[in-house]
């Protein structure tokens, strides 16, 4: 059977380094839904924030601030606490991702361990799927982690391209996608990726979202948001189609 992409993989914007340079100040700027804005007319279809628990770049008052006042959709990453449930149902998202979060890291080293923590993972996101948020796990790419998101009964898993970045081989992403699409989960993915790697990775089968926030904030600074949002996107729209037997 030959599988194709019908469509470009959809592209969420992370927009947590421009909130980080706004909180290296605690100033009003940069003005956070102006950036979600030009995210979204430079091809963005949507856009990914992360509420820290130690808050260090979106802060509470951002969510309903970016929620109301973009023209997409707001896909918001939290751990899996107390609090963040509490936060989360009350803003109600169209998507959350769960992900796994260290107060001492500068980012997010790895995936969840939802297969040690199949239960207490269920239980939080019952609510989620009760209110029809679509739930996803950031995991590392690895079979037992894409059998317990099945389990958990969540929509999708983003699977964690950090050590593709690190040593640019893609064959176990390329599983970990077959795998999660004959459990029937959505496939997204994210961590490290850039204009010079993320073709590879647009073009495996059943991958159909990726997250992109660091490496696009960081060309923006030469060539303006907007115009590093559609780079990225005119990239992700003109890959060519990946086919597999």
């Amino acid at each position: 059977m030959t599988l194709k992409h019908q469509q470009a993989v959809q592209l969420g914007v992370n927009i947590d380094h421009i909130a980080v340079m706004r909180q290296a100040r605690y100033t009003p700027y940069p003005d956070l839904v102006r950036a979600a804005q030009l995210a979204e007319d430079g091809g963005g279809d949507f856009i990914t924030i992360h509420l820290r628990e130690d808050r260090r770049h979106i802060v509470d008052a951002d969510l309903p601030l970016l929620k109301n006042n973009i023209k997409t959709f707001l896909n918001l990453e939290i751990a899996a606490t107390a609090e963040m449930q509490q936060i989360a149902l009350a803003l109600s998202p169209p998507k959350i991702c769960l992900v796994p979060e260290r107060r001492a890291e500068l980012t997010t080293e790895g995936g969840l361990d939802a297969h040690k923590n199949l239960s207490l993972l269920r239980d939080f996101c019952a609510p989620f799927i009760a209110a029809d948020i679509e739930v996803s796990l950031f995991l590392d790419p690895v079979s037992k982690q894409i059998d317990a998101a099945a389990a958990i009964g969540v929509a999708a898993v983003e699977l964690h391209t950090g050590e593709y970045a690190a040593d640019g081989n893609h064959l176990p992403l390329q599983n970990a996608a077959s795998h999660a699409a004959a459990a029937n989960l959505r496939v997204h993915a994210g961590h490290g990726l850039h204009l010079q790697n993320v073709a590879t990775i647009a073009n495996i089968p059943h991958i159909v979202e990726l997250n992109i926030g660091h490496a696009i904030v960081a060309r923006a600074v030469f060539v303006g948001l907007k115009q590093a949002v559609s780079e990225m996107a005119t990239l992700l729209k003109n890959s060519p189609t990946t086919e597999s037997n």
